[in-house]
């Protein structure tokens, strides 16, 4: 009992010492993020109909029911993303910095009796990181963007029937967001605009599993629109030399700004009738038409505005998996999965801050056991398809007329590296 005790409190360090880091986005669409487990990530996420992981407090709170006694998980991916354009303007190639993210997971889950359980969840819901540098042909539009948000995420789950779970949990979102670019002065050196705030938001998720037949099991999971208010400061440091009539246009000034967070749908279809093995399909929406624009409100006028208003008009999206779980021995099981997601961003608002674009997602990865622990680890590789910005998004876009030489027009490219890590401990 002390060994597993240790183990916990060694979860939880480590959970607070991956707290502070900014995730990026990865599977789905916009900026959400579903690579909350090694396994389920070694499966594509294809772990909404069935799952022996702490873990479905994310993907379906249902699942929590079929967990014996309590146990605790720890799980982190490491991300590696690379980012470039070529221009159209000058067939210059710009490529995003060299980073490492790893957003992060920690869940605990009790089982009272054979009906009720209970679990708590503290992860990256969404999250974003992109980073151009500031000699870039796209400055004016974005140089480093990030957002990072922590959800949790306590939930019940009750076992209705022998073949029914219904679930039930709050969904408690920070975030914080920080955007910059540079300003274009025109004669004069650039200026560098930065807006930082955070905010917080409140919304609930909901999870069933149907055992249709000892073989088969459907599940489905919810999680509600949320909306968030977000304070903070826009700042602005201008050139060395500036003329004395330019500070004044630009003052440091207190800023609100709005965000929705989509509703997220996912249905999975598990079959077991195989011996040793489980296979599962499934299909996940995200309503990502709640992110009309983005709207940055002044206390006082910038440049002569006190408002500022980027029009997004996302889209809703889909994203499709398939994956295998094949257990070789009580200890060892081997995954793998695929996954497809259709991109939100309309070519028309298609920028630089968030390049999104369909996507594709091949994963392998084994889960290994032993008595009370069980250690997770997968591999993903995300190809992301090419896609053109060809819109009149630049310096100004206010204006009406297009600059070819700063709206970052061009061919956009980019893979993502996934490294996922989780280990849990069964009490």
């Amino acid at each position: 009992m002390k060994i597993r005790l240790a183990f916990a409190y060694m979860f939880i360090v480590l959970f607070l010492c991956f707290i502070v880091v900014t995730p990026r986005e990865s599977f789905g669409s916009g900026f959400a993020i579903f690579t909350q487990d090694a396994s389920a990530m070694g499966m594509a996420a294809s772990v909404i109909a069935h799952s022996n992981s702490p873990s479905s407090i994310f993907f379906n709170p249902a699942l929590i029911n079929g967990l014996k006694g309590t146990q605790v998980e720890f799980g982190t991916t490491l991300i590696s993303p690379t980012r470039k354009l070529i221009s159209d303007a000058t067939d210059s190639t710009f490529n995003t910095g060299s980073e490492l993210f790893y957003p992060s997971a920690f869940y605990v889950t009790h089982r009272f009796n054979d009906r009720i359980s209970m679990g708590m969840g503290v992860f990256n819901s969404f999250g974003l990181g992109t980073d151009w540098g500031d000699s870039w042909e796209g400055r004016y539009l974005a140089t480093d963007s990030s957002l990072t948000v922590f959800a949790f995420n306590p939930v019940v789950s009750v076992k209705a029937t022998d073949r029914l779970s219904l679930a039930a949990g709050i969904d408690i979102l920070t975030l914080d967001v920080t955007l910059e670019k540079k300003l274009n002065l025109g004669i004069f050196p650039d200026a560098d605009q930065k807006f930082k705030g955070d905010g917080n938001g409140v919304g609930y998720n909901l999870g069933i599993l149907f055992d249709l037949t000892k073989d088969v099991s459907l599940g489905a999971s919810y999680r509600s629109r949320i909306k968030t208010e977000i304070e903070g400061t826009v700042q602005h440091t201008l050139p060395a030399g500036s003329e004395p009539f330019v500070g004044p246009l630009f003052p440091d000034a207190h800023a609100t700004t709005e965000l929705t967070l989509p509703l997220q749908f996912q249905f999975g279809v598990a079959y077991k009738g195989i011996r040793r093995l489980v296979l599962e399909a499934g299909l996940h929406y995200e309503g990502w038409s709640s992110f009309k624009e983005q709207r940055i409100t002044f206390s006082q006028p910038v440049a002569g505005f006190t408002s500022v208003v980027t029009p997004k008009n996302w889209k809703d999206s889909r994203f499709y998996s398939a994956g295998a779980d094949y257990r070789l021995n009580d200890s060892v099981s081997l995954l793998g999965g695929y996954l497809f997601s259709q991109n939100a961003i309309p070519q028309e608002t298609f920028e630089p801050a968030i390049p999104d674009s369909d996507l594709q997602v091949v994963s392998v990865g084994t889960e290994l056991r032993l008595k009370s622990l069980a250690f997770g680890l997968s591999y993903g590789y995300e190809i992301i398809k090419d896609r053109r910005k060809q819109n009149s998004l630049d310096d100004n876009p206010m204006d009406g007329v297009v600059n070819p030489l700063t709206s970052a027009n061009g061919l956009y490219k980019g893979n993502i590296h996934l490294v996922g890590i989780s280990l849990t401990c069964s009490f």
